[in-house]
């Protein structure tokens, strides 16, 4: 997360913290969880079933239960799908390029190929 780096279209330092992240339930630690709201990025993770026994189960002392809101981890769907869909190009799913800048080509064509398609 440190790496990101997000150009302002005005000009100025650039962005380092996302508006919002989505995530998986394989992206549900504690840790991530504490790291994700110390640097106040607003998050939507599922909370996995065995998580959620052991919270209820330590009953007062096990926290708040995590908030959730499942219109916007219907959105992360819909970008998963485009990804996958920008694998089937067998270019960018093998990634032979050797520059970034030929591979981010690649991926451009891929992406027209895509929104074109009927």
């Amino acid at each position: 997360m440190e790496r990101i780096r997000v150009s302002r279209p005005g000009g100025g330092r650039p962005r380092t913290r996302p508006g919002h992240l989505s995530g998986d339930k394989a992206y549900s630690s504690r840790r991530n969880r504490r790291y994700l709201r110390r640097r106040q990025i607003k998050h939507t993770i599922p909370e996995p079933k065995n998580q959620r026994t052991n919270r209820q189960s330590r009953g007062s002392k096990g926290g708040r239960p995590t908030s959730f809101d499942k219109s916007i981890y219907k959105r992360r769907n819909k970008v998963e799908r485009a990804i996958n869909a920008l694998k089937n190009s067998q270019a960018v799913a093998t990634r032979f390029d050797k520059r970034a800048y030929v591979f981010h080509g690649t991926v451009t064509v891929a992406s027209i190929r895509l929104w074109l398609r009927p």
